[in-house]
């Protein structure tokens, strides 16, 4: 792949939006036929890329993530401290670049992750973003009203609990540690992986049911 200045790339990120229809099927077909333009892609990857972050990664490079944080406090405290070294001690690289910040939920405190300019999400730990993800009504309202948003996908929150609403960008992207399930002490790693979902790891979904 040709080797582009990550500056000059973030300029036309930054540029581009604005121009982009609405509806997100359009924008992500929009883009990919400027990226192929302006030779960025190699337009006989971009089936192989589907497929390879659509079906073969997921979310599950994530959850194998989620799963070790929850396992091993050393480990945990590094992920928060700085993400974007840790998935280079996996070699989970990608695309949809930029610095991954990870964020604890706790019983006091509920992460939601958004992108209110487009769609920046963490592709080479979770996988292809969900359509509703991309959608502008999920964009905004998160912003404006996180808990009832929050309410739509079944999570309902005490009053007591704070919820913190994370924007991502092209230069930092974010992913949530959900909370470790009660009832899952003595567990596996490969069995706590299977439990993690993506919602858990966008912030739509806290309490994780047991398989």
């Amino acid at each position: 792949m040709t080797t582009h200045d990550s500056a000059a790339i973030a300029d036309i990120h930054r540029d581009l939006h604005s121009h982009l229809p609405a509806e997100p099927a359009l924008r992500i077909k929009a883009l990919e036929s400027l990226l192929v333009e302006k030779g960025m892609v190699d337009p006989d990857a971009v089936e192989a890329w589907m497929q390879t972050f659509s079906e073969d990664i997921g979310p599950r490079r994530g959850a194998q993530l989620v799963a070790r944080a929850w396992t091993d406090a050393d480990f945990k405290a590094r992920l928060l401290e700085d993400g974007s070294q840790v998935l280079s001690e996996f070699d989970f690289h990608g695309p949809g670049g930029g610095h991954l910040k990870v964020l604890e939920n706790t019983p006091e405190t509920h992460n939601l992750v958004v992108c209110t300019l487009c769609s920046c999400y963490p592709i080479s730990v979770l996988g292809i973003p969900p359509a509703w993800y991309k959608e502008a009504a999920y964009r905004a309202r998160a912003v404006r009203a996180p808990r009832a948003v929050l309410r739509e996908f079944g999570v309902e929150l005490a009053d007591n609990v704070n919820v913190q609403v994370w924007d991502s960008t092209s230069e930092l992207r974010y992913m949530v540690l959900p909370e470790r399930p009660a009832g899952t002490d003595g567990w596996a790693e490969e069995q706590l992986t299977a439990i993690v979902s993506r919602n858990s790891m966008i912030g739509t979904e806290r309490d994780l049911a047991l398989a």
